[in-house]
């Protein structure tokens, strides 16, 4: 992982001088050439490459210099920090005459109150980070200071002789790093605002063999800068997925749209966000040659395994990494390197079974993210008052197993199905509102049912449509109830507590017990209903529904049963809607 990272750095030239890092700058103190103030320069949100001295910043007497925070360059004057600051201005002046000009601020009081209340003007808050100008240019871009600064930070690292060791990263002979630069980006998923430690040996029980600290997993400082360089890049932009960050690359760049991960019943093009005010039932929404020729070949390669035509071989490769922050430290939850070929093939498939016809029984089901799809994995509620946190807390562990299911064509964890049908039973227990349509088990369920089912039984052939010869005895027992459902609506529309409220959760476990009862209530149903071809129609059709089931009724049904029950139901609404569209057409 850590070698893949660091390719990534080398590739894209995100690598930084050891000691440096970019930052970006609130603002700048400027001066003219005699020490004297001339008003504030507002910086941008264009980082900046600056002298950084790591984790000796967070101790008691040492910061940052020529860029820190507004409270420690223009603070009191017995803030170790702020005096440390200014000596090293004092040092380095006799290399660059323009840190004395900074340094000689710290002794004119009048002019210190002046550009305190300028900042304050310009409301410059204690933490926003602050440096200078002097003669119109800014002291940190100045080009003698990178070469000052390496003969600088020398004094910083202790003298003795070290024991080197091989480098995790490069394979290299080098004096470990001590401690590591902390990675940001991880705040939103745990980690702290000022970064997370990727590598970190501060308690005994993560020393092994007498090794102390580094000596565990020495890395250099330059590779290891490296790899921070393309954390920090991959994570600005990654989305959150069940409070993990989805960082993914290829090894030859793609465009955004032939990414199989952006895919609308895969990431989506965009994530759905914690903080996002969303009411439960209302959070989804539809969603050159650099890499041109990378795509086409996928594509190429995913026709020939249907066609059986050679193709080119692809030469791309896919790594995904998930990464949460624990207790200052970075957790990679989920690392994964592949070849693109096989993903485009299984990310087809994903989307394949996922097909599903709507309730008009005319189109399937629209594409919709993994992050909403997740959200039908919670127990329904009747308040949701953060369900980011409920996705947190429930679903961050088995959130890996679906992106290893999904990414290599293998099954999905029971326990997809167990939640799938606890959020049908507890939608379907609900009582129904003035004139609401027939209840139906929720498509994104019924979808999470369907996957399973397949992966898990190769010889099931589940189709988006209902399926009158499948074999599944369990299915023909949801059609059945939704058969019973859909009399009595004719017979009784509005009814305060319908069959499916009644039944339906006990319908899914003890099929026999339950359709029995229904029979007798659906002949009182019957004799309700006026129209003598709509009543002979429904006749017909149910007892086409107990053919397809059988001499025996199953008293009860394992957890692949109830799921074929649900998938039943949903598909036998959709037929029964679709017939009446096609009626109302003639």
């Amino acid at each position: 992982m850590l070698r893949a990272l660091y390719d990534y750095a080398i590739k894209h030239e995100l690598v930084l001088p050891p000691g440096f890092a970019y930052k970006t700058i609130k603002a700048y103190i400027s001066l003219d050439k005699n020490g004297k103030f001339i008003g504030i320069v507002m910086g941008n949100d264009e980082p900046v490459l600056c002298p950084d001295i790591g984790s000796l910043a967070n101790g008691k007497d040492k910061c940052n210099i020529l860029v820190e925070k507004k409270q420690i360059v223009m603070g009191n004057a017995d803030n170790i920090k702020k005096q440390f600051f200014y000596q090293v201005l004092k040092e380095g002046s006799t290399t660059i005459p323009e840190f004395g000009i900074c340094e000689d601020l710290n002794y004119q009081k009048s002019e210190t109150k002046n550009i305190i209340e300028e900042m304050e003007r310009y409301k410059i808050k204690d933490a926003d980070r602050v440096s200078f100008m002097v003669g119109g240019r800014r002291i940190v871009e100045l080009s003698e200071v990178k070469k000052w600064w390496e003969d600088y930070r020398v004094r910083f690292q202790k003298t003795e002789e070290k024991e080197k060791a091989r480098c995790l990263i490069t394979g290299e002979k080098i004096v470990p790093m001590e401690t590591v630069p902390p990675i940001t980006g991880l705040a939103v998923v745990g980690g702290h605002a000022r970064g997370d430690a990727l590598i970190c040996f501060d308690k005994p029980a993560y020393q092994s063999y007498g090794m102390k600290k580094s000596t565990n997993a020495p890395v250099a400082e330059e590779a290891i800068f490296a790899v921070k360089m393309a954390l920090d890049r991959l994570l600005i932009d990654a989305p959150i997925l069940a409070n993990m960050k989805f960082v993914h690359w290829y090894e030859k760049p793609l465009e955004k749209d032939k990414d199989p991960f952006e895919s609308d019943d895969f990431l989506g093009n965009d994530f759905l966000e914690e903080g996002t005010d969303t009411k439960f039932d209302d959070i989804f929404t539809n969603t050159k040659e650099t890499e041109q020729n990378a795509k086409k070949q996928a594509d190429d390669l995913v026709t020939s395994i249907v066609s059986g035509k050679k193709t080119v071989e692809l030469k791309n490769y896919y790594t995904i990494l998930l990464l949460s922050g624990v207790n200052g430290r970075v957790m990679v939850r989920y690392y994964e390197q592949g070849s693109y070929e096989l993903l485009q093939k299984n990310i087809f498939l994903w989307e394949q079974q996922l097909e599903l016809l709507d309730i008009t029984g005319n189109q399937n089901v629209k594409p919709y993210k993994l992050n909403a799809r997740l959200l039908r994995l919670l127990s329904k509620q009747r308040s949701e008052k953060n369900i980011f946190e409920r996705v947190k807390k429930e679903l961050s562990g088995v959130t890996q197993n679906i992106i290893t299911a999904i990414i290599h064509g293998t099954p999905l964890p029971d326990v997809i199905a167990v939640r799938s049908l606890a959020y049908i039973r507890s939608q379907m227990l609900e009582i129904s509102g003035e004139n609401e349509r027939q209840k139906i088990p929720d498509a994104i369920a019924c979808q999470w049912l369907k996957v399973w089912l397949l992966r898990k039984d190769k010889e099931s052939k589940i189709m988006s449509y209902y399926n009158p010869k499948h074999k599944s005895v369990a299915y023909h027992c949801g059609a059945a109830m939704a058969m019973h459902a859909t009399i009595q609506n004719y017979a009784m529309a509005g009814v305060n507590a319908n069959i499916v409220q009644r039944f339906y959760a006990s319908g899914s476990r003890t099929p026999a017990l339950v359709l029995a009862k229904l029979n007798e209530l659906s002949e009182y149903h019957f004799q309700k209903i006026k129209s003598e071809w709509l009543k002979n129609e429904l006749k017909i059709q149910l007892n086409e529904i107990y053919v397809a089931i059988g001499d025996v009724i199953p008293v009860t049904l394992t957890l692949e049963g109830q799921a074929y029950f649900a998938l039943g139901y949903r598909q036998m609404c959709a037929e029964l809607q679709h017939r009446r569209n096609e009626r109302m057409k003639k």
